[in-house]
């Protein structure tokens, strides 16, 4: 790995371990010479520092630091892009499956880093594009899901779902979840859908409270495409990535949903498993 001197940091707004770990961070770092690039939700815990607009953040870094919790996460890795930099990801509140680090944990993590010796954990993100009249009218990428649902209150949606040329179901329902695995502890595990292990090749398709109670979670290989066509009548659905950004579904809209070529390089500790952080996340019994 390219030698450390440059790191970005992304941190969550509001958060109050924030106001004292930032300070604590930025002096870490430039003890050991390390320069720093901060969004300007991280520029608010500190005084004397450039804020940099989030997306431009990891520009000229080797590692970006993430404080805060999923969602924090989640918008780091769509500034990342198809930046092939180590997120290392720092939990601050109390759940959180993807930012797995500690606070009391940062540092010797970051000592492994500026050693190369951290343990990297790829997650394969989502393309999802939205056509219209036969044209491509917008695109994103995703590291959870893709949601459709109602825009309006209490609305189920009306959806042709396929898989490749294969037809699926007409679901009638609260929305559906297109969930990649990374995705599949968020949303879709809320939903009653399975949890995938993060290197399984895999897609879940998961209905919101269907109206047909046999519609069930299904899950296809991320070599597949998903399509969705929208035949609501009236007011529009919503396309929501990663809980955060979207747009209306019109009618006979067609939502396309594949497996990107981008991953995601996680930074997670090295005697943690994947087995370890459902226990801790979800309250599993231990032996």
């Amino acid at each position: 790995m390219q030698a450390i001197d440059t790191v970005g940091i992304i941190s969550k707004p509001g958060a109050d371990r924030a106001r004292t770990l930032v300070p604590e961070l930025l002096a870490w770092l430039g003890e050991r010479g390390i320069a720093a690039r901060c969004d300007r939700e991280t520029a608010e815990y500190t005084t004397g520092i450039h804020a940099w607009p989030r997306e431009t953040v990891p520009d000229g870094t080797q590692l970006v630091i993430v404080l805060g919790g999923d969602g924090t996460l989640l918008s780091a890795a769509r500034a990342i892009g198809d930046k092939e930099i180590p997120l290392l990801a720092v939990n601050l509140g109390s759940l959180g499956f993807l930012t797995a680090i500690t606070v009391d944990e940062i540092y010797p993590e970051l000592e492994r880093a500026l050693r190369g010796e951290h343990r990297i954990g790829p997650r394969r993100m989502l393309i999802c594009e939205l056509h219209r009249g036969g044209r491509k009218v917008a695109e994103y990428e995703a590291l959870n899901d893709a949601v459709v649902n109602k825009a309006a209150l209490a609305r189920m949606v009306n959806l042709d779902t396929y898989v490749d040329s294969h037809f699926v179901s007409s679901y009638k329902a609260d929305g559906l979840i297109i969930a990649t695995p990374t995705g599949s502890t968020a949303y879709s595990l809320a939903a009653g859908g399975p949890i995938i292990f993060p290197t399984v090749g895999a897609l879940a398709i998961t209905p919101i409270c269907p109206h047909t109670l046999t519609n069930r979670p299904v899950i296809v290989p991320d070599t597949s495409e998903v399509h969705i066509v929208c035949t609501d009548v009236g007011e529009p659905s919503y396309l929501t990535i990663d809980g955060q950004v979207g747009e209306p579904v019109m009618r006979d809209d067609r939502i396309v949903c594949r497996r990107s070529a981008k991953s995601i390089q996680l930074v997670r500790p090295p005697s943690q498993k994947f087995f370890d952080v459902l226990r801790a996340k979800l309250k599993w019994g231990e032996r």
